[in-house]
């Protein structure tokens, strides 16, 4: 109950729940544009590349990373991070990269990610960003498109692959690799190299320089560079900062900390290390999202708040399952999800003054199951997680309301790489789950004749890197065309509802958004993956997949064998019944017209491996599509 009293007071005060002001356009009564208007005291004034030597200056003491070493999370004060930034520009320089060169980096989420993201602005260049799971061939692309001059591996098997990937361009990038001690060498490199020579080439930069060419990870076609600005990074950072991190000390009274688990190829991750930098928010790193191996860090590192999307939840949710299953409660477990959602949906109207709050019966039901399992759900993530940030795709309403009752605030936000990261977010005081919240400050979105979402602001980016094509198809007098449908509501909170490029069509004239469903489907055990059908199709049909930790735990349920072959488990009777519960619950939000009226589960999974899904954990529809063309038509045989 802490997180919540606690919210309740932090609206109580004025100067904390008066700090969102919004502009709404209607057009025939319907809301059609929102405006939020920017805090003063985010307006960019130098930029990202100044942030570490800021901290250095005002705060060298504090501690704004901790970086696990020997098993122990060790603290890293703003001066050493400052030194450690600046030895790894030095050594840029030296190595040769001018003002305005690329530099690639691949790797996952560690700390000398941290260290060279902001050497390479220090150093004046330019931050290329790839995903460590990318092909030779992907990295081929991003490599010479973006003329990047030298590349920082992770690993010796990615050095090796971008080896192989460059090997037939004519001038080879310089190569570091991580793990071979790639930050001990450039300091190495830069150490006859004066700190004045990277001080001239910080002051040099501006809101306007390019601090970063991002490419999407892209579900068709070729990656597009977005080119982002300083400035682009540091409206996002400080309007996220300043929208969420006064509320969050309210609430909590701990010192915020959080622990990096997004990749930081992608601009999520990469947004939110520089917002907790410019806050001086103590920030660690995992190199992995897979729970099994982050939930153990979570629990050493002990986060107050973590930033993830919708897969991470609902695996925290159904870890709970499963553990209450395996010990005989899991009767248990699904009444205090029932009893969960309840609640918070009872609590969130008294809070937001809409109605009288939980009953007497509900609340002491909460305390029990309080005791019985969200107590556990809380453990599970490090004991002193209380809020977090969802992005990526929608997190079911009803999970959203299951984490408020465990004492966990989930504040959804929607955005893209063109928008640096989040455009929308929940305010912290006027939850709503289901929606994606209201603009950043300084941003507006409107809604296109079409149903497209639009964004316009600080956080737009400029223009696709050499492809000026592609950036007129997207910008037009500044407003940016997302590709995503949503609607506003009277209070002007977005809901995203589909993507424009994958609406079915059915034979019938029926437009289905398959997103719906499939978020909705996604977030139900045994569900892995899946995919909506039915394009110029009589009706809609689902490929699905199912989660292998949910098949091991089902069949021990059920005391079948373990190792049952999936071929097996794919056509039991009861596993059928179990995914058509999955589909029922899909088909709930939807009209029957645009439900889902048959399915197929199919063997494997959709993984970035097998090429199915972006490193950012997108589905490749077309890709699927193809994979399983067979079970698909066999749908809509007979």
């Amino acid at each position: 109950m802490g997180v919540r009293k606690d919210l309740k007071r932090a609206k109580q005060r004025s100067d904390l729940a008066a700090r969102v002001h919004t502009e709404l356009i209607r057009q025939d009564g319907v809301v059609r544009e929102v405006r939020t208007a920017a805090f003063d005291s985010a307006s960019a004034t130098g930029t990202t590349a100044d942030i570490p030597f800021t901290n250095a200056a005002e705060a060298p003491d504090a501690v704004v990373l901790r970086r696990k070493e020997a098993g122990t999370w060790r603290p890293v004060t703003a001066a050493a991070f400052a030194r450690e930034v600046t030895a790894a520009a030095k050594g840029l320089i030296a190595a040769g990269l001018e003002p305005g060169g690329r530099v690639a980096l691949m790797s996952r989420t560690r700390y000398e990610w941290a260290v060279l993201d902001f050497a390479i602005w220090a150093a004046g260049g330019q931050t290329v960003p790839i995903y460590a799971t990318s092909s030779a061939e992907q990295i081929a692309w991003i490599v010479e498109d973006s003329g990047a001059r030298f590349v920082i591996a992770e690993t010796e098997e990615n050095a090796r692959t971008v080896r192989a990937a460059c090997a037939s361009m004519g001038d080879q990038p310089g190569l570091w690799e991580l793990d071979s001690g790639a930050i001990l060498e450039l300091a190495r490199l830069g150490k006859d190299i004066g700190d004045a020579e990277a001080d001239k080439r910080r002051a040099a930069l501006t809101p306007d320089t390019i601090a970063t060419v991002c490419y999407t990870s892209g579900t068709t076609g070729r990656p597009k560079g977005c080119v982002l600005t300083h400035g682009n990074l540091h409206a996002e950072a400080a309007s996220t900062v300043e929208l969420l991190h006064p509320i969050f000390k309210e609430v909590t009274g701990q010192v915020a900390t959080t622990l990096l688990f997004l990749p930081l190829a992608h601009i999520l991750g990469r947004v939110i290390q520089v917002a907790c930098m410019l806050a001086r928010i103590e920030v660690g790193h995992c190199p992995s999202i897979k729970p099994d191996e982050l939930r153990p860090e979570l629990r050493s590192f002990k986060p107050t708040f973590v930033v993830g999307v919708p897969y991470l939840f609902e695996k925290i949710h159904d870890t709970g399952r499963a553990t209450a299953e395996k010990i005989g409660r899991g009767s248990s477990f699904e009444r205090a999800d029932r009893i969960a959602v309840r609640f918070g949906e009872a609590y969130l109207d008294k809070f937001l003054d809409r109605g009288k709050g939980p009953s007497l019966g509900l609340y002491l039901a909460w305390a029990l199951y309080d005791l019985l399992v969200y107590r556990r759900v809380r453990k599970e993530i490090g004991g002193r997680l209380r809020y977090a940030i969802s992005g990526g795709s929608p997190l079911d309403r009803r999970l959203n309301l299951f984490f408020y009752a465990a004492g966990i605030i989930v504040y959804e936000g929607y955005g893209l790489t063109e928008t640096t990261a989040a455009a929308t977010i929940i305010p912290p005081l006027s939850p709503r789950p289901g929606t994606v919240g209201l603009p950043v400050p300084g941003t507006s979105v409107r809604i296109a004749d079409d149903g497209e979402v639009l964004i316009k602001g600080p956080i737009v980016f400029g223009s696709y890197w050499n492809n000026p094509d592609a950036t007129e198809q997207v910008l037009d007098g500044g407003w940016f065309a997302t590709g995503d449908l949503g609607e506003l509501d009277d209070d002007g909170y977005l809901r995203i509802t589909g993507r424009k490029k994958d609406i079915l069509v059915t034979s019938g004239g029926k437009n289905v958004s398959p997103a719906v469903l499939e978020d909705r489907l996604r977030s139900r055990p045994p569900i892995g993956q899946c995919i909506v059908v039915g394009d110029n199709r009589p009706f809609v049909g689902a490929v699905i997949t199912l989660e292998p930790d949910a098949v091991e735990h089902w069949l021990a349920v059920r005391k079948a064998p373990r190792g049952t072959p999936m071929s097996q488990v794919i056509k039991d009777p009861r596993m059928l019944a179990d995914v058509q519960k999955a589909v029922d619950y899909a088909n709930e939000a939807v009209s029957r017209a645009e439900s889902i009226r048959k399915f197929v589960v199919v063997e494997g999974e959709f993984t970035e491996d097998n090429g199915l899904l972006t490193p950012s954990l997108k589905i490749k529809r077309h890709a699927v599509a193809r994979a399983y063309e067979q079970q698909i038509e066999a749908l809509y045989q007979g």
